[in-house]
C-alpha cells in the first residue's frame, strides 16, 4: 500500500529546507534532508504508516524538495514536476515570506521535540474538523492554539477578571450573556480565545490573560474560521 500524502505540516517543514539548499545539494545522502526525514518520522500526524520502511525516507524526502524545484519560478532547470496542488499552494504562500516559514517550521519542530508537549496535544478531540487542517500555519500549531485555550487554570483567572471588572460573562465581540438568555444554566459559561497569531506560538510562550478573550460559541468559531482565510 502507498504512504498517505504529505500534509501541511510536511510540506512546510520540507520548504523550509528547501529555501536553504542549493539546488546540487538536494539529493538522499545530504545530511540535511536525512534530518529532515527524521523529524517527518517524529510528526503525531500519521500512526497508520502502510509502508513504515519507506515512509517519508530520505529518498522520498528529496523527491518532495525536488518538486519545489519544478515550482520555483526562479530555477533554471526542470525539477520534478509530479508536485501536489497542496505544495503549489503552500510555495506561493510562503515564497515572499520565507523569516515567517523559518519562524513557523521552527515552532513546530521545537513542539514536535517536546514529548509531553506532543502527547498533551494528541489528548486533544478532533470536533470541528471544518475549522482545524487548513490553517495557514498547519494542524500543530492549531493544536497547540487550541490547548492554551483550554489552560482550565488560565481560563478560570480570564473569567473570575472579567467578571470582577464588568459583572457579567458577556461575549467580548457581540455582547451576547449566556446567563440572561439561558438564566441558570447559562451562569459562568462562556468560551474562550487566543487572540495570538498561530505562527506566534511556540513551546516556551507564557500566555498572559490579555492574550484571551471571552467569547460566544458563534463568535468563537468565527474566529476560529479566520484563521483559515
Amino acid at each position: 500500500m502507498r504512504n498517505p500524502k504529505w500534509n501541511r505540516d510536511e510540506i512546510i517543514l520540507a520548504l523550509d529546507l528547501y529555501f536553504t539548499l542549493e539546488p546540487g545539494k538536494i539529493h538522499s545522502r545530504n545530511p540535511k534532508i536525512i534530518a529532515l526525514s527524521e523529524t517527518l518520522n517524529k510528526l503525531p500526524s500519521f500512526i497508520d504508516k502502510p509502508d513504515a520502511a519507506r515512509f517519508r525516507n530520505a529518498n522520498g524526502t528529496s523527491m518532495k524538495l525536488s518538486n519545489f524545484l519544478a515550482i520555483d519560478q526562479t530555477y533554471s532547470g526542470q525539477g520534478m514536476a509530479s508536485f501536489s496542488k497542496l505544495d503549489k499552494e503552500v510555495f506561493d504562500e510562503f515564497k515572499n515570506d520565507i523569516p515567517s516559514l523559518s519562524k513557523i517550521a521552527g515552532n513546530i519542530k521545537s513542539i514536535i521535540n517536546d514529548p509531553n508537549l506532543s502527547k498533551e496535544l494528541n489528548t486533544l478531540s478532533e470536533e470541528n474538523d471544518v475549522d482545524k487542517v487548513s490553517a495557514k500555519e498547519g494542524q500543530i500549531l492549531y493544536k497547540l492554539h487550541k490547548y492554551r485555550e483550554r489552560n482550565h487554570s488560565l481560563v478560570h483567572k480570564k473569567k473570575a477578571y472579567h467578571l470582577k471588572k464588568h459583572s457579567n460573562l458577556a461575549c467580548e465581540l457581540c455582547g451576547f450573556d449566556f446567563e440572561k438568555t439561558y438564566g441558570e444554566v447559562g451562569k459562568g459559561f462562556i468560551e474562550c480565545h487566543h487572540k495570538s497569531p498561530l505562527y506566534t506560538l511556540a513551546v516556551d510562550t507564557i500566555t498572559k490573560l490579555e492574550d484571551l478573550i471571552l467569547v460566544c460559541s458563534n463568535c468563537h468559531r468565527m474566529e476560529h474560521r479566520k484563521l483559515n482565510l
